[in-house]
């Protein structure tokens, strides 16, 4: 006979974010950054990991932090000092944290758990994952100035044009002067920087990609080396080499779908639920 009561959940919504607890012997935390665009609900609708968290008392806190590429100083102090206040005041452990995030939102999930554990915030997070993200500014403007000159006439040329004028004006043209780019970067391909996620050395650290080819060739005209696919394997082999502790680079197939069912390579559903949840408590 099964003794096991299940542990109540408890939900707070607030304008900054969505969290779901456990009432108590909460053994983990999760922490979850959207895509550009995606706040805490769409996150929750995406990527449908708290019935996985529920079955192991994980806490969820999905975050309404978005639309940005890359963090100034002043923003990761203040985003620290955000997430410090979000646990505390929830009461949430500080023992066993895990940050992750989709598209942008992983980078984002990159550069305030190497600024915590750089800092000795009282959140130091025990590993970090993004699921495809744009890890590379420099490339990233490359391959916006690609496909507006290729100019397809959908979502991504206008993403593109919208991409290079923000560069632009922040950052100038990483050909001429790639500076800007390493100081807010995650990672810099071209002159094999990492100096924004060094601290995370003893992190341990997942990296989550679907480099399908066939779809992006297809949907957008891209070449694999214009493929956030492309960097994230060039990240991992970096990392490697420079003898940080714990990296996964985890590439998929066919797991790419956003929740309407439409096929997509770039979706929270290539990274398996299951899995992410034994990492995080080491089964």
């Amino acid at each position: 006979m099964n003794n096991s009561v299940k542990t109540e959940y408890i939900e707070i919504i607030n304008d900054d974010y969505v969290l779901n607890k456990p009432s108590e012997n909460i053994k983990a935390v999760l922490i979850l950054f959207g895509g550009f665009p995606e706040n805490a609900e769409d996150i929750k609708r995406e990527f449908k990991i708290l019935e996985n968290a529920k079955t192991n008392n994980i806490a969820v806190l999905y975050l309404n932090y978005n639309r940005k590429f890359y963090l100034e100083e002043s923003e990761l102090l203040k985003l620290s000092e955000q997430l410090e206040k979000i646990i505390k005041s929830n009461k949430l452990p500080i023992d066993n944290i895990y940050i992750g995030g989709f598209s942008s939102g992983g980078t984002l999930a990159l550069l305030i758990s190497s600024f915590m554990t750089d800092t000795n915030s009282n959140i130091i997070p025990n590993g970090v994952f993004i699921v495809d993200s744009p890890i590379d500014l420099a490339e990233l403007y490359d391959t916006a100035e690609k496909n507006v000159k290729r100019d397809l006439g959908n979502s991504f040329t206008e993403e593109s044009n919208w991409l290079l004028q923000t560069f632009n004006e922040e950052f100038g043209n990483p050909n001429s002067d790639i500076s800007k780019y390493e100081q807010y970067s995650a990672f810099t391909s071209k002159t094999n920087n990492i100096d924004n996620i060094k601290n995370l050395k003893n992190t341990k650290i997942r990296l989550y990609t679907e480099p399908d080819t066939l779809w992006w060739k297809k949907n957008t005209m891209a070449e694999y080396e214009e493929m956030n696919a492309y960097h994230i394997k060039r990240l991992s082999e970096s990392l490697n080499k420079l003898e940080f502790k714990n990296v996964e680079y985890i590439p998929t197939t066919d797991k790419g779908y956003r929740e309407n069912g439409e096929r997509h390579p770039h979706s929270w559903s290539i990274v398996d639920k299951k899995k992410l949840i034994n990492w995080m408590l080491n089964k």
